[in-house]
């Protein structure tokens, strides 16, 4: 299959998960043999090179510098060169996609968006147009969804594919031993690390340990406040961590927690959970973390700092496990086979077969 992504910004010119999700799902796909092209901004150096290959996947430079209504008048005609019988774009710029769109109509190629959930859900009508164009909209969690059709989209049009894990990685690792509870954020204004170390708190008269995996802005923040509640000498700041390091610490801890409050899909907790941690989340409307733990027998909600410290009691009560099998149906080859079967789908739907 030719599969084509219109992701004017990749992963190198704006590193946000959604554009991960793209390089990951493009780059896995390439490995399966299919032939994909990502049609974006040039992020390479090279003034007179168009293209570019990494990881078995082609870049297609449609503008040498950012320009949103450049980008869209140009791409229908650098789509039309490859003649994909996919087009599989990203909502941000919605130019793109309307330049996607566009393209996809002459050809009767079906379009998809990949709407991770990164940005604010939009209020313009542009901002919601890559809601209502494409034939399919892909989203993480049940969250996003709801955002995606408060925007326009059809039910029947919204597809969840979540976020994946590496099982040969949680396979192989083995687990750091000491560790208690562990979480991973981004440490900025979403991470509400808050709750975690006031729950923390409420337990200084046990025995525990905890790992926090991440960086950020806020990190001297978070790092004075577990000083100021008494508890530093007990919480370990890594920093930033390759895969391998932070599943080390996945498989030896206990518990994993995550308090943030701004997640379209709870991706550390996922593989906390897939290495066997008890999972330990804190309500908030704009977080999807809580449906991973749904109906979870070694799954928390909690909507306080004081419930937080009860679920971390209750969890002593359970076994420790360094992996958890059921969460392997998320592994990245079964993720890409739903991408693969919604492609077959939206094919099928438009007469292309």
């Amino acid at each position: 299959m030719r599969v084509a992504f219109v992701s004017s910004n990749t992963t190198d010119r704006r590193d946000t998960q959604g554009n991960r999700r793209v390089r990951r799902v493009a780059e896995g796909l390439a490995r399966k043999g299919h032939e994909v092209a990502v049609f974006c901004t040039q992020w390479w150096e090279g003034e007179t090179v168009a293209e570019f290959e990494r990881d078995g996947v082609t870049y297609h430079a449609v503008t040498d510098t950012p320009a949103p209504l450049t980008f869209a008048a140009k791409v229908p005609f650098a789509l039309s060169s490859f003649d994909p019988d996919i087009v599989h774009a990203t909502p941000t710029p919605p130019a793109q996609v309307v330049g996607a769109r566009l393209s996809t109509l002459f050809s009767r190629t079906p379009l998809v968006v990949d709407w991770y959930g990164d940005d604010d859900p939009p209020e313009s009508w542009s901002g919601r147009y890559p809601a209502r164009a494409p034939t399919a909209v892909i989203t993480p969690s049940r969250m996003v969804s709801t955002w995606v059709r408060e925007s326009g989209a059809s039910a029947e049009a919204v597809k969840i594919i979540p976020e994946g894990v590496d099982v040969s990685l949680i396979e192989d690792t083995d687990p750091t031993d000491g560790v208690d509870v562990v979480t991973a954020c981004s440490m900025d204004e979403h991470a509400n690390l808050d709750s975690l170390f006031l729950a923390l708190a409420e337990l200084r008269d046990r025995d525990w340990h905890a790992v926090v995996i991440g960086d950020g802005p806020h990190r001297a923040a978070f790092e004075q406040q577990a000083i100021d509640l008494r508890i530093a000498d007990r919480i370990t700041f890594t920093g930033s961590l390759s895969p391998a390091e932070r599943v080390a610490y996945y498989k030896g801890a206990h518990v994993f927690t995550h308090t943030g409050t701004r997640t379209p899909f709870a991706t550390d907790l996922l593989w906390g959970l897939a290495c066997g941690c008890i999972g330990i989340v804190e309500y908030h409307t704009d977080s999807a973390a809580h449906e991973l733990v749904e109906g979870l027998e070694r799954g928390f909600r909690a909507t306080s700092p004081q419930e937080i410290a009860n679920a971390i009691e209750k969890a002593g009560s359970l076994d420790t496990r360094t992996t958890d099998e059921r969460f392997f149906k998320y592994s990245h080859d079964a993720l890409l086979s739903r991408y693969l079967t919604c492609y077959a789908a939206v094919r099928d739907d438009a007469g292309l077969f």
